[in-house]
């Protein structure tokens, strides 16, 4: 009970000063050791919540503001950060994968010997056929995400593909290590 007196006292009371070469406290311990508490008058603490709140309250006020075009240029379609490259590789990615699956199920051959057999052109036509499907709606100016719903979105179907893309990888990878088929 006193060692809990005594810390209260020492961090509630003013360091009192006896001279002005040694400073100490009550208890006689030497005031060097001892921090202050100050407090800053100057310290704001907001939440960020209230920040976006209010400029929340401001876009409702304001005109709403119209909806980005999209670029129909072949350039901004087809750059290295456009909406077609990742999505159009992503797509192929999910039929070659489920292709490859299916193939390998039905006939147990792994993806060197689907190429070899004849794999070549159907992955070509393929991905002519896809490619084109995707990119015109985008040279029409029609974006992924305005057609995107809430279970079907267009994230859905980045990650998806990215998945896919990496199964593909897998599935060969492991396939070569094996040497034969997965299934």
């Amino acid at each position: 009970m006193s060692a809990s007196y005594a810390i209260q006292s020492l961090l509630a009371s003013p360091v009192s000063r006896l001279s002005n070469r040694s400073r100490v406290n009550q208890l006689g311990l030497p005031a060097t050791y001892i921090p202050t508490l100050r407090r800053n008058v100057s310290l704001r603490v907001r939440s960020m919540a209230e920040e976006e709140m209010k400029e929340k309250a401001t876009q409702t006020t304001s005109s709403p503001s119209p909806k980005k075009q999209v670029s129909t240029k072949f350039s901004d379609v087809l750059a290295f950060s456009g909406p077609a490259p990742e999505r159009i590789n992503g797509r192929l990615a999910m039929i070659g994968f489920v292709a490859a699956m299916a193939v390998e199920v039905a006939k147990g051959q792994d993806v060197f010997a689907q190429i070899a057999d004849g794999g070549i052109p159907w992955f070509l036509g393929t991905s002519v056929v896809l490619s084109l499907a995707s990119l015109i709606p985008l040279f029409k100016g029609v974006s992924v995400e305005s057609k995107s719903q809430s279970f079907m979105s267009s994230d859905a179907e980045l990650w998806n593909g990215r998945f896919a893309m990496l199964g593909l990888i897998a599935l060969a990878f492991t396939e070569y290590v094996k040497g034969g088929s997965l299934v």
